[in-house]
């Protein structure tokens, strides 16, 4: 009778051990914006908002190191970061005010969630610590867009061949650096020259070659 209770004693420690030791899983997927939790059992699929352009989101694994109920960041113009929980120096899984942009990459870097997903994970996490895995790259969508808007700066900083009938630059170039003409002269191969003095049409000129 004794060893049984024995046994069952030391069963029952090793039950509360694992409990102590049970910790929330955070997978964080940069590429589809989504962040996924394990914890009692329980599973949870939540949209996120990581680094946009300009910025970075450590991968890797990490733990939970400190938690801030309500955390400032000075170095963004003290903008509010609620239910903060911070695993590597100032990078944080917290709440975010911007809802709308949940799903694609927003943040300086940090992991946005919605204001309710985070104060609910602040809970687990408080309790239990959590480990943390963030993998994937941004998606290609985005950084489709990113590639095209840092074109279209370029293109905008560029002189104009002509004022008055230049239409942009040769998307056919490799380096799309290349003029293009207007899309008028290729279609007439000529433009029209204007008296400086009577601001009349005085001839047509064929488009330089």
């Amino acid at each position: 009778m004794r060893r049984i209770l024995g046994v069952c004693a030391f069963l029952c420690s090793l039950g509360c051990v694992a409990a102590a030791q049970a910790r929330v899983r955070i997978d964080i997927d940069l590429s589809s914006q989504t962040m996924h939790v394990s914890a009692d059992g329980s599973d949870y699929l939540w949209s996120v908002s990581t680094a946009r352009s300009g910025y970075a989101t450590p991968r890797g694994y990490y733990r939970s190191r400190h938690l801030e109920r309500m955390h400032y960041s000075r170095k963004y113009h003290m903008s509010p970061m609620p239910h903060s929980i911070f695993f590597n120096g100032g990078y944080a899984i917290h709440g975010t005010y911007s809802t709308a942009d949940l799903g694609r990459p927003a943040s300086h870097g940090c992991i946005r969630l919605s204001p309710d997903n985070a104060a609910f994970l602040y809970g687990l996490v408080k309790e239990q610590g959590a480990d943390i895995r963030i993998s994937g790259s941004p998606p290609r969508a985005y950084a489709m867009h990113r590639w095209r808007r840092e074109r279209g700066v370029a293109r905008r900083q560029r002189p104009r061949l002509f004022e008055d009938d230049y239409q942009g630059w040769s998307e056919e170039a490799p380096d799309g650096l290349a003029y293009a003409p207007p899309r008028s002269a290729v279609l007439s191969r000529h433009r029209r020259v204007i008296d400086p003095v009577t601001q009349q049409p005085q001839s047509w000129q064929s488009w330089p070659r």
